[in-house]
């Protein structure tokens, strides 16, 4: 349910035009080519909506929302690479007249509020029936706000993320197994640099060592 508020497939999906009369046009975003395969194949059972195109990564997207100018993109967020939030933002900069609705596994508050800082328009998890999904996209491309109701919910009660940017980027390697002077040599800054923004980080979550703060973070949808 959902509540609305006032494997080798192509790129471009064969044979879709640019311009597609009164159907709307979408872009389905997931690094999973099961999944991508899956949704298209449902959504293209609907009458009113037509796939213009597939990525399996942000970058991608962008390049393909560039092109196919598509009425609504659906976004997976955890992508090899860059990100679905960052791709949504970098989306719309490109492609100002698409909505993008957040398609996820991960119902997690602070992914919900930072797809929505973002420029999203929606936020729905794939345990979603294809009805609801295909509903959600229709209340989006009319320019309506769509959050999964029990995640709305859940973000009212979640405190917002207590990380910048910087104490991301250093706790996102960490997690990934990453030193400090390797980090420091992927982002440019001293060891001694990294280590002051994990301890910073590490203080703002409340953990006790710098795996317990990516664990948290990640839980919490922070990273």
């Amino acid at each position: 349910m959902v509540m609305s508020m006032n494997a080798g497939e192509p790129s471009r999906a064969a044979g879709a035009p640019v311009g597609s009369g009164d159907r709307i046009r979408l872009l389905l975003v997931d690094d999973q080519a099961l999944v991508r395969g899956a949704l298209g194949a449902l959504l293209g059972l609907e009458p009113d909506l037509e796939v213009v195109g597939y990525a399996a990564g942000g970058a991608e997207a962008i390049a393909l929302a560039t092109e196919l100018r598509p009425d609504v993109c659906l976004m997976d967020i955890q992508m090899a690479g860059m990100d679905g939030i960052a791709a949504t933002r970098a989306l719309l900069e490109v492609s100002p007249t698409s909505r993008v609705l957040i398609v996820t596994t991960f119902a997690r508050p602070g992914y919900l509020r930072s797809a929505l800082d973002a420029g999203a328009s929606g936020f729905v998890v794939k345990d979603a029936s294809p009805e609801q999904l295909a509903e959600s996209i229709r209340q989006v491309h009319r320019g309506r706000r769509v959050v999964d109701p029990a995640l709305a919910e859940a973000s009212l009660f979640e405190g917002t993320n207590p990380l910048n940017e910087r104490e991301r980027q250093v706790l996102r390697r960490a997690a990934e197994g990453l030193t400090a002077p390797a980090i420091a040599a992927e982002i440019f800054l001293s060891a001694g640099t990294v280590r002051n923004l994990l301890s910073s980080a590490i203080g703002k979550v409340g953990a006790k060592n710098r795996a317990a703060a990516a664990r948290i973070a990640v839980e919490k949808g922070w990273l």
